[in-house]
């Protein structure tokens, strides 16, 4: 048997980590930590934060997650960081005003779910679960005066959010200045060598690089996921903006949810949400651009995909027979009354779905919309809407179920 060399392997598991990935910083430093992971038979500490703010994951978060998983098939020591004292702030990344700050009740609660639901992705055995409050809330002020000399006002102000905030008069309190500065120091911490993120995490991520030198450690590598749109294509998935697939959601509810995508994510969801080959995956993307193969066809593989890592195959197959009868085979009613929406009603193409039911007629409480939306009631074509503070994108074409039988089809002016 030939037996590779340390380089040609750390080569060879650069190729798998590299999938989807949208930037390392630096990938010459990784291929150097693989290397040494092979000649020492040490593992990497591979880290990546979750702030528990909210109890749910929806495949957004499993993009990096997923990332994670490849490191510990690979024989690395993957570290479920969960921010219980971060979090008390609040990541304040891409926010236009400050978080409101959870209590430790709250936060230790989503963290539970959370993890719970991560496990559906992570072997529980080969992850390391640590709370940053171990070593963050037993920081002296001395300790936290030597550790912010790192870095400066300017600095902190190159971030956007920081800037544009401060522009338009809002305010920027101290304790989110120390949030990056918190979640570096948990880089120092656990003396990591990798960390996982979103590309809106560049900021902090780096920071953490900058803090190990300055403790003189390696820099870790800085590993960027690009974010996941949601059901409407267009924005980042988000619960607060109903357009999120949760891991937690029925395999008939997933299915249809993933139906719903617009054709130009498919591709996108196989390479981050699945494991199928690039190779297929790109003979898949030629053929549609060829007219070869159906959009509805090649969603349908996706879903069928994506409900079998979650639910499993069985009921992956019941899903797609449940959604074909409810949806594909069964003609939706030619009298279904026409819903007319302007630019006037529309914001930026969306409206408040407590608004767009209110235009129905189905009732004149706002308080009874909500009941009916919380108690899954609501679809708009595959998907339902459960979440009655969502703005909702408006196209032509599409038809609103509300309960069994009343079926409103909107027009756009």
């Amino acid at each position: 048997m030939i037996r590779l060399s340390f380089e040609k392997r750390a080569t060879q598991d650069l190729e798998i980590l590299c999938r989807g990935v949208e930037d390392i910083i630096n990938p010459e430093d990784l291929q150097k930590k693989l290397i040494r992971y092979y000649q020492t038979g040490q593992p990497l500490i591979i880290k990546e934060g979750f702030d528990p703010s909210a109890p749910d994951i929806h495949l957004g978060h499993t993009v990096t997650l997923r990332k994670l998983k490849q490191f510990q098939l690979l024989g690395h020591q993957v570290v479920f960081l969960v921010g219980d004292f971060t979090g008390r702030i609040g990541d304040p990344t891409g926010k236009k005003e400050a978080r409101k700050q959870l209590t430790e009740e709250e936060v230790l609660a989503n963290a539970k779910t959370y993890s719970e639901q991560a496990f559906k992705i992570l072997d529980p055995e080969k992850t390391i679960i640590k709370f940053n409050s171990k070593w963050l809330k037993n920081l002296s002020f001395v300790d936290i005066i030597e550790i912010t000399a790192h870095f400066t006002v300017a600095r902190m102000l190159e971030r956007e959010d920081f800037h544009q905030r401060l522009s338009n008069g809002k305010p920027v309190g101290l304790h989110e200045f120390l949030y990056p500065i918190m979640q570096a120091y948990d880089s120092v911490a656990l003396h990591a060598d990798v960390e996982l993120g979103g590309t809106d995490q560049r900021f902090n991520l780096l920071m953490g690089r900058d803090l190990q030198r300055e403790f003189g450690q390696e820099p870790q590598v800085v590993m960027m996921m690009p974010l996941l749109e949601g059901t409407d294509g267009v924005e980042k998935m988000s619960k607060s903006l109903g357009n999120y697939i949760a891991v937690n959601d029925s395999p008939f509810e997933m299915f249809g949810k993933i139906m719903s995508i617009p054709d130009s994510l498919i591709k996108k969801y196989f390479i981050l949400l699945t494991d199928i080959p690039m190779d297929t995956i790109l003979k898949w993307e030629r053929d549609f651009s060829n007219n070869l193969l159906h959009p509805r066809d090649w969603k349908i593989t996706l879903a069928k995909e994506i409900v079998s890592i979650y639910h499993g195959s069985a009921h992956s197959n019941q899903a797609l027979e449940d959604f074909e009868r409810a949806f594909a085979k069964k003609e939706r009613p030619e009298d279904a009354q026409i819903l007319t929406f302007t630019d006037d009603d529309l914001k930026d193409e969306k409206i408040w779905v407590i608004s767009l039911l209110l235009k129905t007629g189905v009732s004149h409480s706002k308080s009874e919309i909500r009941r009916l939306i919380e108690q899954g009631g609501v679809y708009l074509d595959n998907q339902r809407i459960s979440d009655p503070n969502s703005d909702i994108q408006i196209k032509d074409d599409q038809f609103l179920r509300v309960g069994k039988k009343l079926f409103f089809k909107i027009k756009k002016k």
